[in-house]
């Protein structure tokens, strides 16, 4: 049983030469030991910086905001003044930016590497989470390094993506297309015969006369008698070795009777312009990037339809 506080106030344990305060439990009883002195200076000390630190900066919440503190220090004010120095410091790369075309880019080599610094940074923010830190991409999501391209490779193409998105229905600058969903329209048979000549392509398989057939009949309107592809729908390449979705008998299945209908958000309602032609110029100099087309002249353009030529 403890003892009641008092009853041994004045015995003095030998060893330590220290009082007892009176208490015990289970036989053992507490010393008035004294504090160090280290401890009780580091203690008082903390108790003058807290009162400080309330004084100086904010620290009591209020309603809808806190106590500003004699030193007018907060953490947004210290954020705005840090991004008004990066703005000013970044003003001279976005305003030369802002003057020059996309396709002219390239050409100016000093303000196209700095065009990449930034798109790699702005990447990094925007981008890795479909296509990976190393643009490498996933199933579902095109590897930026190679050089296939849907929509065309050259950057002021990919500007042009980066801009508008890909199937975004509020915008109508936006890429489409749409590859129609066949299940219901072929048989189980005649999309396995499809499938088999889409991998013959590609030397996957071996050639079979049925599925070239329905492949004529339903494709090459898209993707040409080839099967590369045409870029102003967005068809792929289906001869080559690059494959967005699988390449497999399961996969390639899939995508003959379902369809595939990935987007690709805009950047325009997101992003200043001159960060999306930053990283027009960082997906460009990754390796895939193609020569901006020349040109066509309008009276070669009139002579291409006079004669029935897209």
């Amino acid at each position: 049983m403890a003892k009641k506080p008092g009853d041994d106030t004045q015995r003095i344990d030998q060893p330590t030469g220290t009082a007892f305060v009176g208490h015990e439990w289970d036989g053992i009883e507490e010393l008035n030991t004294p504090l160090p002195r280290w401890w009780l200076w580091t203690f008082y000390i903390s108790i003058i910086w807290a009162l400080a630190y309330v004084i100086m900066y904010p620290a009591w919440p209020l309603v809808n905001s806190a106590t500003e503190g004699m030193l007018g220090w907060t953490s947004r004010g210290q954020l705005a003044a840090e991004m008004q120095a990066a703005d000013a410091k970044r003003a001279p790369l976005v305003t030369a930016l802002a003057a020059i075309p996309v396709e002219q880019l390239v050409a100016d080599q000093k303000l196209y590497q700095g065009a990449v610094a930034g798109g790699a940074a702005a990447f990094k923010v925007h981008c890795v989470q479909c296509h990976g830190s190393g643009a490498m991409g996933s199933k579902g999501y095109p590897n930026l390094n190679d050089d296939d391209w849907l929509w065309g490779g050259d950057i002021a193409a990919i500007h042009y993506t980066l801009t508008n998105g890909i199937r975004n229905p509020d915008h109508p600058e936006t890429r489409v297309s749409a590859m129609p969903a066949f299940d219901g329209v072929l048989t189980p048979a005649e999309i396995a015969s499809v499938v088999g000549h889409v991998q013959s392509l590609s030397g996957k398989a071996k050639p079979n006369a049925k599925g070239a057939e329905l492949f004529a009949t339903n494709c090459v309107s898209c993707h040409g008698a080839d099967g590369k592809g045409l870029r102003e729908f967005g068809a792929p390449n289906l001869a080559d070795n690059i494959w967005l979705y699988g390449s497999d008998k399961a996969s390639l299945t899939q995508t003959v009777k379902q369809s595939r209908q990935g987007v690709m958000p805009r950047w325009n309602d997101k992003l200043d312009a001159a960060t999306i032609k930053m990283l027009a110029a960082y997906v460009y100099s990754l390796g895939g990037g193609e020569a901006t087309p020349a040109a066509v002249a309008p009276a070669t353009m009139e002579a291409k339809a006079a004669n029935g030529q897209p």
